[in-house]
């Protein structure tokens, strides 16, 4: 069977089943509308320019709370890999601030920063930062010593061997940060949407339940879903550019 085929199979029986249990008074399709009329209320969102208002406005929002948890991330991961004893000392609060969900820190975020922009803004950076920071550090402590050993001993630079040694070797855990802080992005780009906005794809689920428009709530889901696929096949394709050196060094070896 073709692999795409293969893969598409899944999705297609979901969408069978799902199409067919409000359909035949398996489950009230008061509750659960029909893919069939999510899709043509997708196309309806769409046509009216209203989905490209939700879009754009959460796609500000995530972007900018990922972008500042990827600069601070990997910012202070790269430094405090770098040095054993700031790490070990670190390391320990950090995992306690991870455990903290952004979540339960809304109401924390809201009294220092109100419920506008800046308050969202920081629910998406706190819930992507430490994926970020975490397996940015444990790339650089995990860089192979023998080749720091080895730069070294040839009287490299510090900043040679950071360049050209530490960077090149933590890259893929950069990188597994940074795909991992995108899909946190997402699932708090959500909740922060629902606090206070009057835009985003999580307003419009949020409205449409309220409002008992229950094929746009569904409409807006799928939204959501396609905008973390987007988001998450991007940061592959940065990934893959970024990194294509390593496909070219094992072809060469």
């Amino acid at each position: 069977m073709n692999r795409s085929l293969e893969r598409s199979l899944g999705i297609l029986l979901l969408l069978a089943l799902w199409e067919i249990a409000p359909r035949v008074g398996l489950v009230d399709d008061t509750y659960l509308s029909p893919p069939s009329l999510v899709f043509s209320a997708l196309i309806g969102l769409l046509t009216s320019g209203e989905l490209g208002v939700h879009v754009i406005s959460s796609l500000k929002r995530a972007l900018a709370g990922l972008l500042l948890a990827v600069v601070v991330g990997t910012g202070f991961g790269l430094f405090i890999g770098s040095i054993k004893r700031i790490e070990r000392m670190l390391d320990s609060v950090f995992q306690t601030f991870r455990q903290m969900s952004a979540f339960a820190l809304f109401p924390v975020f809201i009294l220092f920063f109100g419920i506008g922009e800046v308050s969202k803004t920081i629910i998406i950076f706190w819930a992507s930062l430490w994926p970020v920071l975490l397996n940015t550090i444990n790339g650089v402590k995990n860089v192979d010593k023998l080749l720091l050993d080895s730069a070294k001993s040839m009287g490299a630079s510090q900043r040679f061997i950071f360049t050209k040694v530490i960077l090149p070797a933590a890259a893929p855990g950069i990188f597994t940060g940074i795909r991992l802080g995108g899909s946190y992005c997402v699932m708090s780009l959500v909740a922060a949407e629902m606090i206070g906005a009057h835009s985003g794809l999580g307003y419009l689920v949020l409205y449409s339940q309220e409002t008992f428009k229950i094929s746009d709530m569904y409409a807006a889901i799928v939204g959501l879903a396609l905008v973390g696929l987007g988001l998450n096949y991007l940061l592959t394709y940065l990934e893959k550019l970024l990194t294509n050196w390593k496909e070219e060094s094992s072809v060469n070896g």
